[in-house]
């Protein structure tokens, strides 16, 4: 803001000297200021300033990211229905990609990844997923992957909070069938509240007889 100084004068007047009867007077320069109107620059910042575009909160591709998202647990299923989606996913366990069915699973599994878990019976350590993704393709497990035919043979809730199903297997192999037992359990507490997850999928008979290498 610019500041405009014009100087006027200010008069004193004294009193009458001693050696006459005039009266001398004293001028002294007087500074007055007053707001000048805005300047040129100050205006142009001011509306440059609001020409600015507010950003969005959300990209504008936050939608489709969204619809691309990894398949996995959602708040809406129930647990007949979390079954039912992991059994898809390991129908078709090579679409999109290969071994794609076995990712998802491992995103329903409710296991600690830093402990060991009793996901498949044994304690197996499944923090990394290709340790998971191998004991798919063991002899017992491997029935699941890209299956023909399933049926559920029998459906229990054992509390409010925890569901079982048993479920028939036909692979895609000659004369391959195997029996499987679900066990979900609903998170109570924590950012997966409410969701369903596997707390195991145990094969129905002594699933690992012999020693595995994961």
């Amino acid at each position: 803001m610019a500041l405009a100084a014009p100087t006027h004068a200010l008069s004193l007047s004294l009193g009458p000297s001693k050696v006459g009867t005039r009266s001398r007077s004293l001028s002294f320069p007087v500074t007055r200021f007053r707001a000048s109107s805005s300047s040129p620059s100050s205006s142009s910042s001011s509306s440059s300033s609001s020409d600015v575009p507010v950003p969005d909160f959300l990209s504008s591709d936050w939608l489709e990211s969204r619809k691309k998202r990894p398949f996995g647990p959602r708040l809406n299923f129930s647990a007949e229905e979390a079954v039912q989606w992991q059994l898809d996913a390991l129908k078709h366990n090579d679409q999109p990609r290969h071994d794609y069915g076995i990712e998802v699973m491992y995103r329903f599994a409710g296991f600690d990844p830093f402990e060991r878990s009793t996901y498949f019976g044994p304690f197996f350590d499944l923090g990394q997923f290709e340790r998971f993704r191998r004991i798919f393709h063991h002899s017992k497990y491997r029935v699941l992957l890209c299956h023909k035919e399933r049926m559920i043979l029998s459906s229990f809730w054992v509390d409010e909070s925890r569901f079982k199903q048993r479920v028939w297997i036909q692979g895609s192999r000659p004369e391959e069938e195997e029996k499987f037992e679900f066990t979900m359990v609903q998170r109570i507490g924590g950012s997966w509240d409410g969701y369903w997850l596997t707390e195991s999928l145990l094969h129905d008979g002594d699933g690992f007889s012999s020693r595995i290498a994961y």
